[in-house]
């Protein structure tokens, strides 16, 4: 992955495509407001009961909070809790909330609207795509009005950091039926409004209960079109586009000015998702010789223009714990024509499923005429994201899928049996219940490395590269996050600057 850099350059270079949007002059926000360019509208924006990451990139920190937060260079800390303890093994966490925090509909919060979010997500009828977050907890309890006290199963020392990601928000009961279109949080913004098929609007939280944000108002445009984002960003119709679709214009960008490039890096493990349930795909030598088919860094550079990091398995190459086991899956078209053979898959047709992003979209041309080379056809589906998110993540209805996972360390959806690849080991699982009740970082450590290694071992996937982040925003603009420790646009830190 290119190095994390803020460039403005003053060389103009002449823009060699995209028309102007033809809307009249450019309308450059005023100091106290923002647009922001995001590439997927949210399906809806509750975060407790959907698997999108555009909802999280729209009301993470900004409309909703959780006990606890990813700061912007991934660590956790405070959110709506001020402080925690635990006990010493780490199955007792106490945690003491903030005094002085209301609802964006000017109710309080308080710990039993901790007790409900957290007994909710867990629940037998619990629509939360990361309920797996709460499967540890035994029980929640209210010891007063600003204190809860969470007992779970068995120990957890990384209790804090599950309820740092977005599916653990704190909602009340009173508006939690809403949260899908009309959301009511405690972030420092509140939503104003949501026009369907263009834009969803927030503004400042006059009661919110920390600093109060330099913006007044956000809105988040939607923008899929990789052309229009150019031209959008070139006229001053959206001030910044944090993940930028089309990295081949970022040149463009560092020419001028007015602009700066971020780059940085993302939680994102891009992957060629297999269907482990479904024949041929549940035998191990078919889904290694997919695994030899594809070439990577030509993924990486026809699909990402060279943004991208190379990985071997599901885990982030910037984590202290990351293992390449690139060499695994390299490379060889001779041997996995031999694998094909040996399977009796000499005349294997499959179907690919692409969602709307361009590394999906672009990388699934690239990934079909390299399984071609192999002797594989594949038959390509473009989904809509909501088509997607029913057709493969809930039915399972697919062969092959290229998606990125952004949420952070997620190795442990391996575990799940009903996710949508299928992958279902007994012994990924007992991995990853001895790492739940692990508390020692060594051991920490060891049982990553080694849980890293089996899924490579099994070809449960073929993993293609960690996702870059690469954002344009205008000049006069700071506090964007440069890397993406989770899914979200942060714009708590956010200003216009002289």
């Amino acid at each position: 992955m290119r190095p994390i850099r803020i460039i403005a350059r003053t060389l103009v270079l002449a823009l060699p495509f995209g028309p102007a949007l033809a809307a009249g002059p450019a309308s450059a926000a005023p100091p106290d407001a923002i647009v922001i360019g995001m590439v997927l509208e949210p399906p809806n924006l509750a975060p407790t009961s959907g698997a999108a990451a555009a909802t999280d990139e729209v009301v993470y920190a900004n409309v909703f909070e959780g006990l606890t937060r990813f700061a912007a260079d991934g660590t956790v800390v405070p959110g709506l809790a001020a402080s925690w303890e635990t006990n010493e093994t780490a199955t007792v966490y106490t945690f003491h909330l903030r005094e002085g925090v209301r609802f964006h509909d000017g109710t309080t919060m308080e710990a039993d609207d901790v007790v409900f979010s957290l007994d909710r997500a867990r629940g037998p009828d619990s629509t939360n795509a990361q309920k797996a977050l709460f499967e540890g907890i035994d029980s929640v309890a209210a010891t007063d009005p600003l204190t809860v006290t969470v007992t779970l199963t068995q120990p957890d020392g990384a209790f804090p950091f599950k309820m740092a990601w977005g599916d653990a928000v704190i909602v009340a009961p009173e508006t939690a039926g809403t949260e899908a279109t009309a959301p009511v949080g405690t972030g420092p913004f509140r939503f104003d409004r949501w026009v369907h098929g263009d834009r969803v609007e927030l503004v400042r939280n006059p009661d919110y209960w920390g600093p109060a944000p330099a913006l007044a108002r956000a809105t988040f445009k939607f923008i899929p079109d990789p052309n229009a984002a150019f031209a959008a960003m070139m006229a001053g119709d959206v001030d910044a586009f944090p993940n930028f679709p089309a990295p081949e214009t970022l040149p463009q960008f560092e020419a001028d000015p007015r602009f700066k490039v971020i780059v940085g890096t993302t939680e994102g493990e891009t992957i060629l998702a297999l269907n482990n349930r479904r024949p041929p795909l549940d035998d191990i030598r078919v889904r290694e010789a997919i695994a030899h088919a594809i070439d990577r860094q030509d993924v990486i550079d026809g699909a990402m223009f060279g943004y991208g990091t190379p990985i071997g398995t599901h885990f982030a190459p910037h984590h202290p714990d990351y293992v390449d086991l690139t060499d695994l899956s390299r490379h060889d078209l001779k041997k996995a024509r031999a694998l094909l053979t040996e399977a009796g898959q000499t005349d294997l047709k499959l179907r690919l499923a692409l969602p709307p992003p361009s590394y999906a979209r672009r990388g699934g041309e690239i990934v079909a005429a390299e399984l071609r080379a192999a002797g594989i056809e594949t038959e390509i589906t473009n989904l809509e994201w909501a088509q997607w998110l029913d057709q493969v993540f809930k039915r399972h209805d697919f062969d092959l899928t290229i998606v990125s996972h952004t949420e952070p360390m997620d190795i442990g959806i391996y575990a799940r049996p009903d996710y949508y690849f299928g992958y279902d080991k007994p012994d990924f699982v007992a991995l990853m219940d001895r790492l739940a009740g692990a508390t020692a970082p060594d051991e920490r450590s060891d049982i990553l490395k080694a849980a890293q290694r089996m899924i490579a071992e099994d070809y449960v996937n073929v993993y293609l590269f960690q996702l870059a982040k690469t954002g344009v925003a205008n000049a006069k603009i700071d506090g964007l996050w440069e890397n993406a420790p989770t899914q979200a646009n942060d714009l708590t830190a956010v200003r216009w600057i002289d």
